[in-house]
């Protein structure tokens, strides 16, 4: 008998704990699991775009705080006593029930904003006393879990405003075209008593009843106190909009991108500066409707943060239509980036100690290894200044640059500054890397220059001998939770992939703004701020680059066809710099980088060649270059000749007395870089000629072959009539009086004086020219005929 009252007590024990612990987790976890739009805003958190969640509707992911003019109106008009109830309002229950007998059916329920909340939750289920239990019970549970003010969030968030648009926020922009917290009162009592019965009263159909309980909900917060006479008759004035309104498409690409990594059904704070980012889409924009004459229809913008690496505007295309395929986004697409990539090349070759700024490159027509590379305006300087064959964007030059400093290592140094898109293994692209013989996206390469920049620009804020991050290489960011302004993880070098005088020397080189144009001469731009930019034109102009920098900003553009229909007049310079500068005029200017001296010297330079002086050099300039610059070659252009007196004809001790020579310096180039430098340069002097008599004693070369290159392959067409096309020989002579004698597989073919041109007929087959001046030199070239029939 004395177990029975223990065993009672554990039973009662038991059912009371079972109660307690049901009662605790009768409330799921995740009230509302269904699918959010998409939400990209800018940095403010203004919305730029936003796409439909996967159900159909437009249901914004939950905000954390209410407006207060919506919370205030909500509060009066559904659940006056909201703050003080723990879910249940027994007044306004009994109140309801009192009604509903009155009028023979169901027309008030009674219902708190918790109840309703709960209700929202369990969608589909059927509404009976059961059901209106459980939600009581789910209702005091949601109080204890929840502050008064989640329960609002959660309310504004899953309410159902019309149509497919659920939640406050969708509701705003939907209707209103703005942010919740812009809302005036006339405009969240709208929102307030919308939910009451949306299927029944919308923007669409009876107008007049939303515009009544509107009012009337308007009236009693102006007898709260919430609104003046004044505001009260203002908003009451206010019309209800008739439909609902686009959701703003700021930003698509951008936010196409953001579902495809990943980031579907959230709400993205993007780095995007939203009033930047319609500018920047209005000048891309009408740009795209000026090139269209040209049945040029896509371009692509990208602007950053030099310091931050921050996307700050980002244009994925134009609206060129869906024939056009202006739903690619062009920023993140793989094309040939043509000589987009050449600076990094030139400063390389500067912190490797091969090159000085200003130092002569060979600019002829060259074939290595079977690739015969070209410059764009098939036209030749023979030889230029290594920053003006960079700004001037000249081919041959980048081409022997990179065969010195070898492809390999200029595959690994792309990677290491975040080029993505390389693939293949260096052999894939031999010495084309440099010339768009690799993909890559305005997304990497704008962010190489930014990094870059970046290295460059905090050089000079990091203390010590270690001034180098390596965190400040790093692809662009446009989520503003990804933004650090930390300096990285504290990892400090003394070096980077490329250090910050080699930088600052490129840039330099590339602030100049006359560029050639390929199709229409020089380009003459102006710009209010110095910008170090360059351009890039694929292989069949098919696309065209433009990418600049400033301590601030990098801006990248990239215009052409998305499906690499090339135009005549698709290049950098044409269809893409003239963006990138428009873009530019909008941006504050910042001054110019710091010049990093100490990782510069002076070194005395040739004012002609831009190489380390010689004895020889006439004119010594003083000039700062990285330090590496020191180990750098001497200049050998200028030679000591001994001349007669009259400075005609060069003689030597072996045919001509000490009192008949004349010392000068002289600068001089092979003949073949002489022929073309002499086109350009009026006032180039050639080498005077031996007098009669004077044999050259050295043997320095006074001919050269221009065409064809040394084991050339030739393919000779077969003309209309049948017969065998022929080709030009082309030779030049440093003598103008001199007279070549043309052999071809030892038989004599002519004579040529002045102008050393000769037509040939070889036939198919290998075949060896010789060539002989008037002087006794010879000169042999083997080349090969493909076809002549």
């Amino acid at each position: 008998m004395t177990l029975l009252p223990k065993k009672r007590k554990l039973i009662w024990t038991s059912l009371l704990l079972a109660t307690v612990l049901g009662y605790y987790f009768c409330l799921p976890s995740d009230l509302f699991p269904r699918p959010f739009s998409t939400v990209l805003k800018d940095r403010n958190g203004q919305l730029l775009s936003a796409a439909i969640a996967s159900d159909g509707q437009w249901r914004f992911p939950s905000a954390s705080v209410v407006p207060s003019k919506f919370a205030k109106a909500l509060i009066t008009f559904e659940d006056k006593r909201f703050l003080n109830h723990w879910g249940i309002d027994f007044l306004a229950m009994g109140r309801a029930i009192r009604q509903n007998i009155l009028a023979g059916q169901v027309v008030s329920g009674g219902s708190t904003l918790t109840m309703q909340v709960i209700r929202l939750s369990g969608q589909g289920r059927k509404r009976n006393v059961w059901n209106k239990l459980t939600e009581l019970l789910l209702s005091t549970r949601l109080e204890f879990r929840y502050t008064k003010d989640e329960i609002l969030a959660l309310y504004a968030a899953h309410a159902p405003f019309g149509g497919n648009v659920v939640g406050l926020e969708a509701a705003c922009w939907r209707y209103f075209g703005r942010d919740p917290v812009d809302l005036s009162w006339s405009e969240a009592a709208l929102l307030a008593v919308l939910p009451n019965n949306p299927s029944l009263i919308n923007l669409s159909r009876n107008r007049q009843a939303l515009m009544k309980k509107r009012n009337g909900l308007l009236v009693r917060l102006y007898q709260q106190g919430e609104l003046d006479s004044l505001g009260l008759q203002l908003s009451l004035a206010e019309p209800v909009p008739a439909s609902p309104i686009a959701l703003p498409r700021k930003a698509p690409h951008l936010l196409s991108r953001s579902i495809r990594e990943g980031l579907e059904g959230r709400q993205i704070l993007s780095t995007l500066d939203a009033a930047l980012q319609v500018r920047v889409n209005d000048m891309v924009h009408s740009w795209q409707e000026h090139m269209s004459g040209n049945q040029i229809f896509n371009s692509a913008a990208l602007v950053m943060d030099v310091r931050t690496g921050a996307v700050l505007a980002y244009v994925g295309n134009t609206l060129a239509g869906v024939q056009h395929n202006e739903d690619v986004d062009m920023v993140r697409a793989r094309r040939s980036t043509g000589s987009i990539l050449k600076p990094f090349l030139y400063a390389a070759m500067l912190d490797e100690g091969k090159l000085l700024p200003a130092a002569l490159v060979s600019d002829i027509p060259v074939v290595i290894n079977g690739y015969e590379p070209k410059n764009f305006s098939r036209k030749y300087d023979g030889v230029i200044p290594a920053d003006k064959a960079l700004s001037h964007s000249l081919n041959i030059p980048a081409v022997q640059e990179l065969r010195e400093y070898r492809y390999e290592k200029f595959h690994r140094l792309l990677k290491s500054l975040g080029m993505s898109t390389l693939d293949n293994g260096p052999d894939h692209y031999g010495l084309s890397l440099v010339l768009g013989g690799a993909e890559g996206t305005l997304w990497d390469l704008t962010g190489m220059y930014a990094s870059c920049s970046r290295m460059l620009l905090r050089y000079f804020e990091i203390p010590g001998k270690e001034r180098y991050d390596p965190a400040d290489i790093h692809p662009p960011v446009f989520q503003l939770q990804e933004i650090s302004l930390e300096d990285g993880n504290g990892h400090r070098s003394v070096s980077s992939p490329l250090s910050a005088a080699s930088i600052w020397s490129a840039w330099e080189a590339l602030k100049e703004m006359r560029r050639p144009g390929e199709e229409t001469g020089w380009y003459n731009f102006s710009s209010r701020q110095p910008i170090a930019w360059k351009t890039g034109t694929s292989f069949g102009m098919r696309d065209g680059w433009a990418i600049g920098v400033t301590p601030a900003y990098a801006v990248g553009v990239w215009a052409g066809n998305a499906d690499g229909e090339g135009r005549p007049g698709l290049t950098g310079t044409e269809a893409a710099a003239p963006l990138m500068f428009n873009i530019f005029s909008v941006l504050p200017g910042q001054g110019w980088f710091s010049c990093p001296t100490s990782e510069m010297t002076r070194l005395g330079v040739c004012a002609q060649s831009g190489y380390k002086a010689s004895a020889n050099c006439e004119t010594i300039d003083s000039v700062l270059v990285p330090y590496q610059g020191r180990s750098t070659q001497m200049c050998s252009f200028h030679q000591k000749l001994h001349l007669t007196k009259d400075h005609r004809f060069r003689v030597h001790a072996d045919c001509a007395n000490p009192g008949e020579m004349a010392d000068a310096n002289w600068f001089v180039l092979p003949p073949i870089q002489e022929y073309y430098f002499r086109q350009h340069h009026l006032d180039y002097k050639p080498l005077p000629p031996y007098r009669k008599g004077c044999a050259d004693p050295a043997m320095v070369a006074s001919m050269d072959i221009i065409y064809p290159r040394p084991l050339a392959r030739v393919y000779l067409p077969v003309q209309l009539d049948g017969s065998p096309s022929a080709m030009v020989v082309q030779v030049t002579h440093r003598n103008e009086s001199a007279t070549v004698f043309w052999h071809l597989d030892g038989s004599y073919l002519g004579s040529t004086r002045g102008v050393h041109e000769l037509p040939i007929n070889p036939g198919s087959g290998d075949h060896t020219l010789t060539l002989v001046d008037s002087y006794g030199e010879t000169m042999d070239r083997r080349f090969t005929v493909l076809s002549s029939k």
